[in-house]
């Protein structure tokens, strides 16, 4: 195997999680966010799964991204597809994962150049 270093640091990347909050470029945030990686975090009004509403994807729809990760929590969830229309109908997909998975998938995507956003539910 091969391996190639990449320059990630004046991107917004995970540098660590746990079951109570995210790290983002050293940085703790124990609230869920929106994270995307050329601008800072930002806090989502979101604090349960249970919660979500369609207006909160309509927050992401706005800031245009390729594909969005989805992290639910310690487990994967699914969100209805009524809720996330405003993302569809733009063709975005919206890909639901656990919390730490939704991590790591980010920071690849990111790695890659992908324009993502990570929207990341912290209970």
């Amino acid at each position: 195997m091969k391996l190639h270093s990449s320059n990630t640091e004046k991107y917004q990347t995970v540098t660590g999680y746990d079951q109570s909050g995210v790290e983002i470029n050293a940085k703790r945030y124990d609230y869920s966010v929106l994270v995307m990686p050329e601008t800072p975090p930002r806090p989502w009004n979101v604090t349960r799964f249970e919660d979500l509403t369609a207006e909160h994807f309509e927050e992401i729809a706005a800031d245009k991204p390729d594909v969005v990760v989805l992290g639910t929590g310690e487990r994967q969830r699914f969100v209805h597809p009524r809720l996330v229309a405003s993302l569809s109908n733009q063709r975005v997909g919206v890909e639901s994962m656990d919390s730490h998975a939704a991590c790591r998938t980010y920071n690849i995507l990111m790695g890659e150049g992908r324009k993502v956003t990570l929207a990341l539910i912290i209970e």
